[in-house]
């Protein structure tokens, strides 16, 4: 499948790093559905069923992690791989999200936009 007809989810709040993440992907091809908080990116999870959700932790109204729980607990989404975007390197946190069904973790001091567009394209078998 090219990547112009995969859709990404983008749950961050930084809108700096969202714009930039987004701009990058669609570079790449990809249709990107953005989305500034963790009940937003529920909500469009599930109305827009993508092919790969980008989800960071720390977010108002609804944190990642609960996003993530929520998502997995669905019959509707609990197939969609979740790339976990996060501030944090502590082990522990890596564990839990992947003990919780993640698919990978990016620390986001480690962010490149060509690496995160590389492992996206792996991710979705391109």
């Amino acid at each position: 499948m090219a990547a112009s007809t995969k859709k990404i989810l983008l749950v961050e709040d930084d809108r700096f790093l969202r714009r930039a993440c987004e701009a990058s992907l669609r570079q790449r091809g990809f249709t990107v559905v953005p989305a500034m908080d963790g009940e937003e990116g529920l909500r469009l999870a599930r109305s827009e069923t993508p092919d790969l959700i980008l989800l960071d932790l720390l977010m108002p109204r609804l944190p990642g992690i609960e996003v993530l729980r929520a998502l997995k607990a669905d019959g509707a989404t609990k197939n969609i791989p979740v790339l976990v975007l996060s501030n944090s390197s502590r082990e522990q946190d890596v564990a839990e999200v992947m003990e919780l069904g993640a698919v990978d973790y990016w620390v986001k001091a480690n962010l490149s936009l060509k690496e995160l567009s590389e492992r996206v394209v792996r991710l979705l078998g391109g």
